[in-house]
């Protein structure tokens, strides 16, 4: 692309999503649709921002062949699958960002196991549901 004076435009910046809320974003126009669908959460439910547990930045997020894929160093990958069906209300939690409570999907022991693991706190990883509302994330 070129300007009209002739010289070359700039390209614009890629826009990064954060399929996991605090965690490394990634470009990509599939990954829109999975921007901050997931977050981490301490052992009671509330969420972990960079600002409140600096080693999430370190996880590296991919979407391949129909999963996320989670990598951080020193860690085996962690696939979660994508579009699941969210119809089985025994892993619906509550979680919170700041003071607004959140209906979210647990990913289970497996996930809650690597992320503690790497982080060296208890935590969880949940996912938004998809009929709660728009979750209002905080800056931290």
């Amino acid at each position: 692309m070129t300007q009209a004076s002739g010289s070359p435009a700039a390209e614009p910046a890629s826009t990064l999503y954060f399929p996991v809320e605090s965690c490394a974003g990634i470009a990509g126009s599939d990954a829109a649709a999975y921007d901050r669908r997931w977050f981490v959460t301490d052992a009671e439910g509330r969420w972990l921002s960079r600002g409140r547990q600096p080693g999430l930045e370190q996880v590296e997020v991919t979407l391949r062949y129909g999963y996320l894929v989670l990598r951080a160093p020193g860690m085996l990958r962690m696939d979660i699958p994508l579009d699941v069906i969210e119809d089985d209300d025994s892993v619906r939690r509550q979680a919170y960002v700041g003071s607004q409570q959140i209906d979210a999907v647990d990913e289970g022991d497996l996930a809650a196991a690597w992320m503690s693991n790497f982080l060296g706190v208890p935590a969880r990883l949940y996912k938004v549901h998809p009929e709660a509302p728009a979750v209002a994330w905080e800056e931290a």
